[in-house]
C-alpha cells in the first residue's frame, strides 16, 4: 500500500462507503475506500500545498491507472488547483481514460477555467464530440458550467443537441444541460423542446428535471408539462 493509499484508509467512513457505492454502479465496491468528498477535498488541498513544483506530485499523476476511486478524485482535486491552463488540460487530457463513473466526471471544475474561456470552448467542442462517454459529459457540463451566462450563444444549444448517444451518463448530461438552459436562457432553450429536437427520452427527463426546479416559474412549468410525451 502505498503512502497516500494509507493516509486515505486513515479517513474511511465504512457506513459512507456502503451508502456510496449504490450511486456509482459502474465502480467496484472492492475499489472504493470510504471517504467523504469534503475530507477528500481538504486532503487535496494540503497535499497540493505541500507538493506544488515537487516531484511527487508528478508521481502520483504519473502513477495511473489508480487502484481506488479516491485515489482517482484526489487526481481530478489535484487537477483543479493547477494554475497555469495549458499544464491543466494536459493532466485533465492526460487523465481522461481513468475515469469511469459519473461521480469522479462531474467532480472536476479547475479553477482556472473561468479565466480562459476563450481558450477553454473550443477544448468543450472537441470534448462533446467524443465517443467516450465521460469525456463528452465532461465537455457538455463544462458549457453547461461557464458559457449558459454572459458568454451563451444559441449555438451551445445546437452543440448539444446534435449529441446522439445511447449511453446512459451521456443522455443524463444532455437532460442536465438543457433543465439548466431552459432556467437561464429560456426563449431560445423552449425551442428545442418545441421542436423535439431531442430524443424522447432526452425530451421527457430534460422536462421533468426542469419543472423540479425552483428556477423555472409556475407558468413555465405548466407549459414544459403539455409537451411530455406520454
Amino acid at each position: 500500500m502505498t503512502k497516500i493509499q494509507q493516509q486515505l484508509f486513515k479517513m474511511q467512513d465504512m457506513e459512507y462507503k456502503k451508502f456510496h457505492a449504490r450511486l456509482i454502479p459502474s465502480v467496484s465496491p472492492e475499489k472504493i475506500i470510504g471517504v467523504r468528498t469534503p475530507d477528500l477535498r481538504k486532503f487535496s488541498a494540503e497535499f497540493y500545498r505541500q507538493n506544488k513544483g515537487t516531484s511527487a506530485l508528478e508521481d502520483f499523476f504519473s502513477s495511473m491507472p489508480h487502484d481506488y476511486y479516491e485515489e482517482n478524485n484526489l487526481h481530478g482535486f489535484l487537477i483543479e488547483r493547477i494554475s497555469d491552463f495549458e499544464q491543466c488540460i494536459f493532466q485533465l487530457e492526460r487523465f481522461f481514460p481513468c475515469i469511469d463513473n459519473w461521480a469522479t466526471c462531474d467532480m472536476i471544475r479547475p479553477k482556472v477555467f473561468s479565466k480562459n474561456k476563450e481558450k477553454l470552448l473550443p477544448l468543450v467542442k472537441k470534448w462533446i464530440s467524443s465517443e467516450k462517454t465521460y469525456v463528452c459529459r465532461f465537455g457538455i457540463e463544462q458549457l453547461m458550467c461557464f458559457f449558459l451566462d454572459a458568454d451563451f450563444k444559441p449555438e451551445y444549444l445546437e452543440l448539444v443537441a446534435s449529441v446522439k448517444s445511447c449511453e446512459y451518463y451521456v443522455k443524463m448530461m444532455v437532460s442536465w444541460f438543457f433543465a439548466t438552459a431552459l432556467s437561464k436562457q429560456w426563449d431560445c432553450s423552449i425551442k428545442i423542446i418545441e421542436e423535439r429536437r431531442l430524443d424522447e427520452w432526452c425530451h421527457n427527463k430534460t422536462i421533468q428535471k426542469a419543472v423540479e426546479s425552483f428556477r423555472i416559474t409556475a407558468e413555465q412549468k405548466k407549459y414544459l408539462r403539455s409537451m411530455k410525451s406520454q
